[in-house]
């Protein structure tokens, strides 16, 4: 329990009662404490548990049975020494699913390091030719405990298809994450009317730059690898860009909210498209397909796992890994409809903005697509930064030249005429 840090009082038997103490009248009574333990007692420290490697037997024996490799010897010999637990923790957690003690981190290095069939059936022949033996050899401590773990029912089976769910939903969050991220900047790109605004004066300026060329002059559009080429394109003196004066127009110009904390990013944000442009709808569908593969697989290892499971060891594994498993093929049915979905936005995209593919591509590329949208976002984000600045400073400089007017004004006193005419000084001489 946690201690309550008071000073006692101690009743003593008194010679002289002169007024009795409260102390004396008080009775401790009966009470359950079980709810009080709970509330007030002291965070239980957990039992520091030796290595793996010394709960399991040392031979007093000099010589002991080496049937592994010396590499794979001594990677089993460092993971038993990392490993603080118990054997009946790892089988409690394979067993009932519970990764409290024996997380999933620890499981994927268990069944990585597992024994292979090979090394099992030197292992277990070793065991019977030396049952009912005497003064034979015991195995060294790497073995055993390889031994101790196919001895766990089922162990392969079932910490496959624990680590599968594991890793399952983590991979379909982040696929989902993906497409949710190109599904926004396509929208963005495709309905806003901030992108349709700062097109439109790309191309009124640059219409009026080509004024009277044949092949430039007078155009509808233009193909978007010009924009990341607009910071390059400087004015007479060098001292500004053509980016930096279309960013000063759009803000002066289309921006209510321009110089003020409103102001809001007019384009995607430059590392939405960074990671747009990183995706690529073959490598969803091999996501996929490599999913679907092991959740096959996983489904086999669990029916086989039920069928020679005994009643004792069946559940929860079987429960609860049906039910993921009828959950797992409704999630990928899902996320197969939205990746199809996310590719037809995306095409349609390209298409209105009437990019075509590159020499030997099927398709225009996410990355073909959205590095140019990139780049144009990151030198636009930096300018639209600077211009907003000096437009706050204006505001402030301005508001502070309209107080300081307002209190000149203020304090500025109108003193009254003096008559000076004749009725005034006879007024004066009455």
């Amino acid at each position: 329990m946690k201690p309550l840090y008071w000073t006692r009082i101690q009743l003593h038997p008194r010679k002289e009662a002169v007024s009795s103490l409260v102390w004396e009248t008080i009775e401790e009574p009966e009470m359950d404490f079980d709810e009080f333990v709970q509330l007030f007692s002291k965070t239980a420290v957990k039992e520091k548990k030796q290595p793996l490697s010394d709960t399991i037997t040392k031979s007093k024996a000099k010589q002991v049975v080496k049937l592994l490799n010396n590499k794979r010897s001594q990677a089993v010999g460092i993971l038993m020494s990392s490993l603080h637990l118990d054997m009946k923790d790892i089988q409690h957690a394979i067993l009932n699913l519970d990764d409290n003690v024996v997380d999933m981190e620890t499981l994927q290095v268990l069944y990585e390091n597992r024994a292979q069939q090979e090394e099992l059936d030197k292992i277990e022949k070793h065991m019977k030719s030396s049952k009912d033996k005497e003064n034979t050899k015991p195995l060294d401590k790497p073995e055993q405990f390889l031994y101790q773990l196919s001895l766990i029912p089922n162990f392969s089976s079932r910490v496959f298809c624990i680590l599968f769910r594991s890793n399952f939903s983590e991979s379909m969050s982040c696929i989902t994450r993906k497409l949710d991220i190109l599904q926004r900047v396509c929208k963005a790109l495709h309905d806003s009317r901030t992108v349709k605004n700062i097109l439109g004066l790309v191309l009124a300026f640059g219409n009026f730059m080509n004024g009277g060329n044949r092949t430039r002059g007078q155009a509808d559009g233009f193909i978007l690898d010009i924009l990341p080429k607009l910071k390059d394109v400087k004015s007479s003196d060098g001292a500004k860009s053509l980016l930096s004066y279309i960013v000063a127009y759009y803000l002066k110009n289309f921006d209510e909210d321009a110089g003020r904390e409103t102001c809001v990013f007019p384009l995607p944000e430059p590392h939405d498209l960074f990671q747009a442009s990183q995706m690529k709808f073959d490598d969803f569908q091999k996501d996929l397909t490599q999913l679907r593969k092991d959740l096959r697989v996983c489904t086999l290892e669990v029916e086989k796992v039920c069928k020679v499971s005994d009643e004792d060891n069946l559940q929860p594994f079987k429960e609860n890994m049906e039910d993921f498993i009828a959950q797992a093929k409704s999630e990928l049915e899902i996320l197969d409809t939205q990746l199809g979905s996310t590719h037809k936005l995306f095409l349609e995209l390209t298409v209105f903005f009437s990019v075509k593919p590159k020499t030997g591509e099927k398709e225009i590329s996410p990355n073909t697509f959205f590095c140019i949208w990139h780049e144009f976002s990151s030198d636009f984000k930096d300018q639209w930064k600077r211009e907003n600045k000096v437009l706050l400073k204006e505001r402030l400089k301005a508001a502070e030249d309209s107080f300081r007017q307002a209190k000149e004004k203020a304090s500025y006193n109108v003193k009254p005429k003096q008559a000076s005419g004749i009725k005034a000084k006879l007024g004066m001489k009455i």
